[in-house]
Parts: structure tokens; C-alpha cells; sequence
């Protein structure tokens, strides 16, 4: 699941990065697009409260909690940090501002509503920013959520679905801007529906409380391949939804669903489709895949072509090419660089092997 998510993220920057040259002549597909890819995110966020809940172990502390969380993320995110700042310095050209380099690397760039801040250096990690907030509050919102009787799970997830759904009502109270094209936001807009921590949180305690209810036996409705359906029906009516509302709220509850229904289908050993070795691959790399991918499509486009648009066929074609190569760099990563650490130092001292939570940030 982790890297169908991931796969939407990457159509979405292939799409802003220009390599079609028909691409700005489908607004409603770049639209789409975009859509998708905040779903994609969304869906990170849900699963890494669900995951990390269904994997906590009763002897955790939140020290080593936080170890463990420290280990799986900041490395990667320091190492695409120096290959973000070589690509911007070397390859575009521009200079990186020191006040959003420091923001970046510490993880702070979301709580700044300013779009250059929060895209700074690596792009895609203002979602690690988000992450990182979760992860420092985890296991106190864990210890709340537990204090919930079972019977009153389904109570509380409704109203943390409505408090998502209230908060594009509060942007509207933010300052006046002029909306972005096609997407019909504002600056301010998009930074606090989509990006900004404490908001984002929500996503990730709904994903807290949905694996509780799977963890203490409650049932959850429609099952897998109905979860599955409502999530893509959603998604194709998300362009007729007020832009606010689509980015987040609308298909908080579907994707939820299916993360809750495929976690009982294998725990009851029913067949999803994603549980096979190549899945699981796919699964264990795509945290890699997310932080190198956009770097590697600004690089191969500027390699194969800066500033050029190609026909669809030969598009694709690049696109292709570009997805296998983060592919591969993401499995080298994986393989050389995020595993090695965190079996050494994902546990006090490298004692023992750090058991893989498979928690994935967006």
C-alpha cells in the first residue's frame, strides 16, 4: 500500500516538474494529479498512526520510541538534505536561503506558512516536518487513546472525522490571497489544510484509534475490496468538491478503511494482493523512493533536457526512465545506508535488531 501512495506522489511531480508537453493544456488532469498525490500523503499520515499503534510494544518507553523514530527518518532525510543542496547549487543554479536551510534540516519548515519555506531544499520533506511533530507526541496521544473504552472507539473516530471536516471552515478565516490556478487555494489555505502539523495530526490520531478498534475486535464496515472502491469513487468526484474540503477531508475516511481492512484481512490470512515478497520490497523502499524521488526528476530533466516538454509518448518513455532510476537508488539506500543504521542504532546501544514497525512518512 505504502508505495501505491508513493506512486502517486511521483505522477504528481512528473506532472509539475513539465516533462509532458501537453501537460499545461489539461488543467482537470493536473488537477487530479494533485489530488491524488495530497490523498497519497494523507494516506501516510493514517498509516503511520495506525502502524505504529498496531506495533507498540508493551515495554516501549518513549526514549527509545524516539530512538527508533529518529534512526528510521533523520538519516535519510540528512543525506537527501546534501543531495538536494548539491542539485540546487550545482545542477539549477540557485541558492539556498541559510533561515530555510536551518528549517529544513530540522524539521521545521511546515509550521511556517510560507510555500518557499515549506518546499525549501528537498521539497517533499515538509511531510517529515509533519512526522516528526507526530512522533514527539505519540506516546502520550497513544497512552489517551488507550484510556478509551472499546465501545466508545467508533464515538471518538467520528469526532476527530468531524474536526478534519471543520477545519476547512477555519481557513477560511485566514487572510485574504489570491488562489492558486486550477486549484482554487490560497497560500495561506493550502499551508493549513494540508501542511501544517497540528492540523495534519488528525490524520494520524484517526489512524491511532482506527487500530485500536481493530486491536480490540471492533468491526469495521464495508470490508477491503468495498473500502477499496469507495476510496477510488471518492477520488474521482474529488474535483467537484470545494478544493479545501478534497485535499484532506474527503478521502480521510475511505483510505482509512482500507488501511484498517487490509490490516484484518491479514491478520485473518485473506489474500489483499500487496502481500507478496515484491510488495513488501516495494513496501520496505518506498521511504527512500519518496525522499529521492523528486530530486532525481528535477536532475533527469535538467540532464535530458532543462526546460523542455515532450510529446506524450516520449514523455512517458522519460518518466519511465526516471521512475526505475529512484527506484534503483532507493533500493541501494535501503539496502546501504537506512537498514545498516537502523539495526545498529535503532535500539539503545545496537543491542538487538530493531523490529521492523514499517512506520512510512509522506
Amino acid at each position: 500500500m505504502r508505495f501505491v501512495a508513493a506512486t502517486m506522489v511521483f505522477a504528481l511531480h512528473v506532472m509539475v516538474q513539465g516533462i509532458f508537453a501537453s501537460g499545461a493544456s489539461h488543467p482537470m488532469l493536473f488537477k487530479m494529479l494533485a489530488l491524488g498525490g495530497g490523498a497519497g500523503v494523507g494516506f501516510f499520515f493514517v498509516l503511520s498512526g495506525f502502524v505504529l499503534t498496531w506495533s507498540a510494544r508493551p515495554d516501549d518507553t518513549p526514549r527509545t520510541f524516539w530512538r527508533r523514530r529518529f534512526f528510521k527518518i533523520y538519516p535519510n532525510h540528512v543525506l537527501t538534505f546534501l543531495a538536494a543542496v548539491l542539485v540546487i547549487t550545482l545542477l539549477v543554479g540557485n541558492t539556498v536561503g541559510p533561515a530555510d536551510a536551518v528549517r529544513n534540516l530540522f524539521l521545521l519548515q511546515a509550521f511556517f506558512p510560507q510555500a518557499q519555506t515549506i518546499t525549501s531544499v528537498n521539497p517533499v520533506a515538509w511531510s517529515l516536518s509533519c512526522e516528526a511533530f507526530f512522533y514527539l507526541c505519540f506516546p502520550f496521544l497513544l497512552a489517551l487513546v488507550r484510556r478509551i473504552r472499546p465501545e466508545r472507539l467508533w464515538m471518538w473516530a467520528v469526532g476527530v472525522v468531524a474536526v478534519i471536516f471543520l477545519v476547512p471552515l477555519a481557513s477560511s478565516l485566514l487572510p485574504a490571497q489570491q488562489p492558486y490556478p486550477i486549484l482554487g487555494v490560497t497560500e495561506w489555505e493550502t499551508w493549513f489544510v494540508y501542511h501544517f502539523p497540528p492540523v495534519r495530526m488528525l490524520d494520524f490520531v484517526f489512524g491511532i484509534i482506527l487500530a485500536r478498534m481493530v486491536l480490540t475486535g471492533r468491526r469495521i464496515p464495508l470490508g477491503y475490496a468495498g473500502s477499496v472502491l469507495l476510496s477510488v469513487a471518492v477520488y474521482a468526484l474529488t474535483p467537484l468538491i470545494p478544493p479545501t474540503y478534497a485535499f484532506v477531508a474527503a478521502l480521510c475516511v475511505p483510505l482509512g478503511l482500507v488501511i484498517a481492512n487490509g490490516a484484518v484481512a491479514d491478520r485473518d490470512g485473506r489474500r489483499t494482493g500487496l502481500s507478496g515478497r515484491v510488495w513488501v520490497w516495494l513496501g520496505e523502499v518506498s521511504f527512500a523512493f519518496y525522499m529521492w524521488h523528486r530530486l532525481i526528476l528535477i536532475t533527469g530533466h535538467d540532464l535530458l533536457g532543462a526546460g523542455e516538454a515532450w510529446p506524450t509518448p516520449v514523455a512517458f518513455a522519460i518518466s519511465a526512465l526516471l521512475f526505475a532510476v529512484t527506484l534503483f537508488v532507493s533500493w541501494l539506500t535501503f539496502s546501504l545506508f537506512e537498514r545498516p543504521i537502523m539495526r545498529r542504532f535503532g535500539t539503545a546501544g545496537g543491542a538487538r535488531r530493531a523490529r521492523p514497525d514499517g512506520g512510512q512518512v509522506g
